[in-house]
C-alpha cells in the first residue's frame, strides 16, 4: 500500500480542561503554537474550537479569526476547519458565525449529519439545521467535514446530495466508540464504509480509549484518522499517562509507515481531497489589526482609510478520488 496518509488533528475541542491536562491548547497563541507541532510531526488538517479568556467554548468570531491568522501565521499550509458544532451552542446564528470569515477563511467546517447523545449531553442537529448550514457553507465557499457516529447519518447523506445539499468534493469522518452510537468494531467501520456515497474521501476516529483502534482499523482499511485531545486525553490503555497532539499525530505517523503510508503534506491532502491551496497569510499589525504593507521594508501598517475589504474565498468543486 503506498496511498498517502491524511492526519486530521483535533486540538482542543469542547470538553477537556487545564485543570484535567496541561496539554490542552486554549489560547490563540496555544492553539497555533500546538497545531505547529503538529504540522511538523505530519499533520495536514487542523480542527479547530474556539475557547474565550476563561477558557470556556465560544462561538465568538471575534476570537476564531485569532485563531484562524494565527495559525496560518505559524502554518502558511495547513487545512483550516472549524467547528460549527451544535454540543453546546444551539441557534443556526451562533454554529454559522465562524462561516462569515474571510481573512483567512476556513476551508472546511464541521456538518454533523444527524442528533446523537454523548455520554452527559444531546448533540441536537435538527434536518432544518443541517440544511441550513449545508447551505451557508455551499454559499461561503467552505466544505462540509461530515461527521457521522451512525450509520443513519451516513445514510442520511445520500439524501443531502440527491437534493443538492451537499456537493463534491466529500470528506467524511466516522466517529467511532461514543457511548449511544456505533462502537468501534470491525465489523461497523467496514458497514460505515460500505455505506458511504461514492467520492468520499473518509477517515476514522476513536473516542476516548478507543482512539488507537480506530485510527490503526482506517490505516489498514486504506482510509485516513482523526486524531487530538479533543476525542482522548490518555496515551495509553490504562490512562497512566497524559498525551499531547503532537505525539497521537507522531504514534499514527508510526502506524501508517509501518503499512507502507507516508503522511499526506497539506498541499497532498487538498488533492486528496479537492481543495484549492489558500491565499499567503497576510501580516498584521498588532496594534491595529490591519494588514501591513505588502513589500514594505520598515513593515508599515496600513491606514484604517488604506485598508480594503477582505476578498471572498473561493473553493475549486472537483470530484476527490475515494479511499478502498
Amino acid at each position: 500500500m503506498s496511498d498517502k496518509l491524511i492526519i486530521n488533528v483535533a486540538l482542543t475541542g469542547m470538553v477537556p480542561t487545564r485543570e484535567q491536562t496541561p496539554h490542552v491548547p486554549l489560547t490563540p497563541a496555544e492553539i497555533a503554537e500546538e497545531a505547529r507541532r503538529c504540522r511538523d510531526a505530519g499533520a495536514g488538517i487542523v480542527h479547530l474550537h474556539a475557547r474565550d479568556a476563561e477558557g470556556r467554548p465560544t462561538y465568538r468570531r471575534s476570537v476564531y479569526r485569532e485563531i484562524l491568522r494565527a495559525v496560518r501565521a505559524k502554518c502558511p499550509d495547513i487545512v483550516l476547519c472549524a467547528s460549527a458544532s451544535g454540543r453546546i451552542f444551539t441557534s443556526f446564528e451562533e454554529r454559522s458565525e465562524v462561516l462569515e470569515l474571510t481573512d483567512p477563511a476556513p476551508e472546511m467546517a464541521s456538518l454533523t449529519l444527524g442528533s446523537l447523545n454523548f455520554a452527559n449531553e444531546p448533540s441536537v442537529n435538527s434536518p432544518k439545521m443541517i440544511r441550513d448550514l449545508a447551505l451557508k457553507m455551499q454559499e461561503r465557499g467552505i466544505v462540509p467535514e461530515w461527521e457521522c457516529f451512525e450509520l443513519g447519518m451516513i445514510e442520511y447523506s445520500h439524501y443531502l446530495i440527491r437534493h443538492g445539499l451537499l456537493r463534491p468534493p466529500h470528506y467524511c469522518n466516522i466517529l467511532l466508540g461514543s457511548l449511544g452510537t456505533l462502537s468501534a468494531t470491525p465489523h461497523n467501520l467496514s458497514s460505515a464504509v460500505a455505506a458511504l456515497p461514492p467520492g468520499v474521501t473518509w477517515a476514522a476516529a476513536g473516542v476516548g480509549r478507543h482512539q488507537f483502534a480506530a485510527n490503526s482499523m482506517a490505516i489498514a482499511m486504506g482510509g485516513h484518522v482523526r486524531v487530538g485531545l479533543e476525542d482522548n486525553l490518555w496515551y495509553d490503555d490504562a490512562r497512566t499517562r497524559l498525551a499531547s497532539n503532537a505525539e497521537f499525530v507522531e504514534r499514527v505517523v508510526q502506524i501508517g509507515r509501518a503499512s507502507g503510508r507516508e503522511p499526506a503534506t497539506p498541499g497532498e491532502a487538498r488533492r486528496i481531497i479537492g481543495l484549492t491551496t489558500p491565499s499567503p497569510a497576510p501580516s498584521f499589525c498588532p496594534e491595529t489589526n490591519l494588514r501591513r504593507r505588502a513589500g514594505a521594508a520598515d513593515g508599515a501598517c496600513l491606514t484604517p482609510a488604506e485598508s480594503p475589504p477582505p476578498a471572498p474565498s473561493a473553493h475549486r468543486r472537483g470530484t476527490p478520488r475515494r479511499s478502498h
